[in-house]
């Protein structure tokens, strides 16, 4: 089995690592690190990487001002409590990038949201209704 972690540049990895948690439905925990964090799915399955700008010198991860956060990326993640996530999820912001509609390609319930650092987050149900 190969997985791969995704890893986003983040202007603050705890209030990040809350909000991630929050969309979830997550119990509230700390990230492991001040400028690393991992979203952990309940077997261990790592869902998102948050990493401080900055931290570490890695190339990509140096500054949003370098390009804009999110660019060409789309974080798009399947839940099995679509309705609890929607609803977590209007908590969390004042407006949906994309409100509730099916994916006429998939047939699944989908919407979009935009996280803290203004990445573009789409929540799919994980099976047609």
């Amino acid at each position: 089995m190969k997985r791969t972690w995704t890893i986003i540049g983040v202007g603050d990895v705890a209030r990040s690592f809350k909000w991630y948690q929050s969309l979830f439905g997550q119990p509230e925990t700390s990230p492991a690190h001040d400028d690393f964090g991992q979203i952990r799915d309940a077997d261990g399955t790592v869902l998102l990487c948050l990493h401080q700008w900055g931290a570490h010198g890695h190339p990509s991860l140096t500054s949003p001002d370098h390009g804009k956060p999110g660019n060409g990326l789309l974080l798009f993640f399947r839940v099995d409590d679509f309705d609890m996530a929607l609803s977590r999820a209007r908590d969390l912001v004042t407006r949906l990038e994309e409100g509730p509609h099916v994916n006429p390609r998939t047939g699944t319930m989908e919407f979009a949201l935009r996280d803290p650092d203004g990445y573009y987050v789409m929540v799919s149900a994980l099976s047609a209704a």
